[in-house]
């Protein structure tokens, strides 16, 4: 597998590469950039920059998602109670979070079209190999009635409601449905925000997640169309690869898991990703198919 594009992660922005000032947009500025199909932005700073389109796709992750193709329409679940716009429009999330190397390429198409969508935002988050969640440490810690990484009782969702473009996640959903979070730490780490290149992919780099009692291993992800979110979703992992992951530091201090695929509520086959070893770590990809126009089908 091809590691070039690891080297420089901390400095990409996205599948988009910014002129300047690209820290600065914040996501709603991308995702009203990415509404009226490209143009000029203006930065927190007051410059004026324009994103730009980044190369396309590499080998190797077009050979992986030509073998999981799929237009069947995404199921939505529930955006668990830890979800807020961290403002990171960035490719490389991990910060300083200890753990395997994992590279996640997401490719979105129209399920009408049954073809790529590009100028999508693409956001992922998840907790790291403690089960803490940035932004919501003390809550995801335990501390304040939520998902214990050793105890406790998994998340129940806060704010009620729907989550946007949603609905319940299946069989109920042990996170509940759930409003958008307000942060109560400054930590963003494990979150961050792409664009579609002209293959509909996005590509972050992260660690493989921890878990927190209630809950399999997943990594949380929701899809923009200009305002509109029209995906809401989780990822997941095979067993094998999860306890061959979680043998290792740091997430052999971490013992006491009691939830997996075949016990968790929310996990659908659909959800895994296919995932190929790559060099240090891993990659994994999955195709999520929406419905981009919410008209329905």
């Amino acid at each position: 597998m091809r590691h070039d594009l690891d080297h420089h992660e901390g400095q990409r922005v996205s599948r988009r590469r910014l002129i300047a000032g690209v820290g600065s947009i914040g996501l709603a500025g991308l995702l009203a950039a990415c509404g009226r199909d490209g143009g000029n932005v203006t930065t927190s700073t007051g410059q004026t920059v324009s994103p730009q389109a980044t190369a396309g796709t590499s080998a190797d992750l077009a050979a992986l998602f030509g073998a999981a193709n799929t237009c069947t329409l995404t199921a939505s679940t529930t955006q668990g109670p830890y979800y807020f716009d961290a403002d990171k429009i960035r490719s490389d999330i991990r910060e300083d979070r200890a753990g395997t190397r994992l590279r996640v390429a997401i490719r979105v198409q129209d399920s009408e079209q049954c073809g790529p969508l590009a100028n999508a935002v693409v956001e992922i988050w998840h907790c790291d190999a403690e089960g803490l969640y940035s932004g919501a440490e003390a809550q995801s810690s335990g501390a304040s009635g939520g998902g214990a990484p050793s105890g406790g009782t998994p998340p129940s969702g806060a704010p009620g409601g729907n989550p946007p473009g949603g609905g319940a996640a299946p069989d109920g959903g042990a996170e509940g449905s759930a409003g958008d979070l307000t942060p109560t730490d400054d930590k963003r780490y494990l979150r961050g925000a792409q664009v579609t290149n002209a293959d509909g992919i996005v590509e972050f780099t992260t660690v493989w997640p921890g878990w927190y009692r209630g809950r399999t291993t997943h990594i949380h992800a929701m899809v923009h169309v200009g305002d509109d979110r029209v995906l809401t979703t989780q990822m997941m992992f095979d067993e094998a690869l999860n306890s061959r992951v979680y043998a290792a530091a740091p997430y052999a201090a971490h013992t006491g898991r009691d939830t997996f695929n075949d016990n968790d509520n929310i996990f659908a086959e659909t959800m895994l990703m296919k995932v190929v070893e790559d060099g240090d770590g891993y990659l994994s990809v999955i195709n999520f198919s929406v419905d981009a126009d919410q008209d329905g089908t």
